[in-house]
């Protein structure tokens, strides 16, 4: 086997993304709802999205800037302390998809996509009613990061979930049913994957 060694530090940004995404492939989607200081419940998808720790159980989303200025959803958890992530898939995803439109602040993502806003348990932020499993979460921490000349390309968000909403055809003795759950994942470009073939191997003891 040969290999192409590529320096990221002797090309553009955009073509290190390229190869990021391209590899760290498939990746899950948060869709993510926040609350503006003016009230508008705005919402966006993110496939720079994992687990953090599950003691207490936190997420990460990162939030890529633009031009330099954090986007609504990282403005609007830093301000509000607060955000609901949804587990994007197939029922919903179209829908998801049309909240990706670059449309300004003062418009709710939520309404434009034709989605339903549903109340939150612990937080003043708002889900959808579209989505099969989503987590309510209190902003642990936003680390700006990445960038140069001291202006991060990025915001990390921390969230500590402190309520999850599951529907119950997917849950079954704490556990939730991956086929009946429908996730749907990011590739590059315009691509998207289904959950596909799935196997197990038992981890050596």
């Amino acid at each position: 086997m040969t290999t192409i060694a590529i320096d990221p530090g002797a090309q553009s940004a955009h073509d290190n993304y390229k190869l990021l995404i391209g590899s760290i492939i498939p990746r899950p989607i948060a869709f993510v709802t926040t609350l503006s200081r003016e009230g508008v419940l705005n919402a966006a998808p993110f496939s720079f999205f994992n687990i953090v720790t599950a003691d207490p159980p936190m997420v990460s989303v990162s939030v890529q800037r633009k031009n330099g200025e954090p986007k609504d959803t990282a403005r609007n958890a830093a301000n509000r302390g607060e955000f609901v992530v949804h587990i994007a898939d197939e029922r919903y995803v179209e829908a998801i998809n049309e909240t990706a439109a670059p449309v300004p602040p003062d418009v709710s993502e939520v309404g434009l996509a034709g989605l339903t806003p549903v109340p939150s348990d612990r937080i003043a932020v708002p889900g959808v009613a579209e989505a099969r499993v989503r987590m309510e979460c209190v902003l642990e921490q936003t680390i700006p990061l990445g960038g140069h000349d001291g202006t991060p390309s990025c915001d990390l968000l921390i969230g500590r979930v402190v309520r999850f909403h599951i529907d119950d055809e997917l849950y079954e003795k704490g556990r939730i049913d991956p086929d009946a759950l429908l996730p749907v994942s990011r590739l590059a470009g315009n691509d998207y994957a289904k959950l596909g073939e799935r196997f197990t191997l038992v981890r050596p003891t």
